[in-house]
C-alpha cells in the first residue's frame, strides 16, 4: 500500500478549498457571466464591455488604445488560492481595432493568500517590435519576455501619459475599478489554436 504524504494531502486540500472559493467571484456582469461557454463570439462581448470599463474608469485610455499598435485583452482571468495560486483566462488579441487570434493566459504563485477572485487584464503593446516579438514567441511570458510596465493612473485620474509611452503596458481592472501596482511577471501567454 502506498503511503500519502502530508504534504499531498495539504496540496489536494488547497486546490479543492481554492476551486470552491471561486464560485462566487466574478468581474463581470451577470448577464454575461452565464454563457455556456468562452468562444470566440463570447470572448469578443466580453472584451469590448472590459475595455468599456476600463475608458470610463481611466480618461485617456481610449486614445491609448485607439493609438496601440495592437491590445490584448483577457475579460475574465478567473483564479483561486489556499497558499498555492492558480489563474486562467481566454482573450483576444486586436490590431488597428480588429480581432487578430485568440490567447489562453495562466499564472502560479507561492504565499500566503486565500480566497478567489476574477479580473480583466488588458495588455497594450504601443511598438510594432513588441507586438511582433509578442506574436512570433511560442508562449510568451511577462517579464522574461518583455518587460511590462505596470499602468498607472495620475492624480487627476487619468492615465499617466509617461508609463503610456512604454513598449508593453499592462492594466487590471476588478469589480472596485483599476487595480493600481499589479505585477504580472510570469503570467504565460499562448495562442489558442482551434
Amino acid at each position: 500500500m502506498r503511503k500519502i504524504s502530508m504534504r499531498t494531502v495539504v496540496m489536494a486540500a488547497a486546490v479543492a478549498v481554492g476551486s470552491m472559493s471561486m464560485v462566487a467571484c466574478t468581474t463581470t456582469k451577470p448577464e454575461t457571466s452565464s454563457a455556456p461557454r468562452m468562444d470566440s463570439t463570447t470572448i469578443n462581448t466580453r472584451a469590448n464591455a472590459a475595455l468599456e470599463r476600463l475608458y470610463q474608469t481611466a480618461p485617456g485610455s481610449r486614445e491609448m488604445i485607439a493609438n496601440a499598435k495592437g491590445v490584448l485583452i483577457f475579460p475574465s482571468v478567473v483564479g483561486g488560492a489556499f497558499v498555492v495560486g492558480v489563474e486562467h483566462g481566454r482573450g483576444v488579441l486586436r490590431e488597428h481595432g480588429r480581432n487578430t487570434a485568440f490567447y489562453s493566459t495562466t499564472g502560479a504563485s507561492i504565499g500566503w493568500q486565500i480566497g478567489g477572485q476574477s479580473k480583466a487584464v488588458v495588455y497594450v503593446f504601443n511598438t510594432q517590435e513588441a507586438l511582433n516579438k509578442f506574436k512570433n514567441s511560442n508562449g510568451w511570458q511577462a517579464g522574461a519576455d518583455a518587460q511590462v510596465t505596470v499602468g498607472k493612473v495620475g492624480a487627476n485620474g487619468s492615465i499617466d501619459t509617461t508609463t503610456a509611452q512604454e513598449p508593453v503596458v499592462s492594466y487590471v481592472l476588478t469589480n472596485v475599478g483599476l487595480e493600481a501596482g499589479v505585477s504580472l511577471n510570469g503570467s504565460k501567454i499562448t495562442k489558442v489554436t482551434e
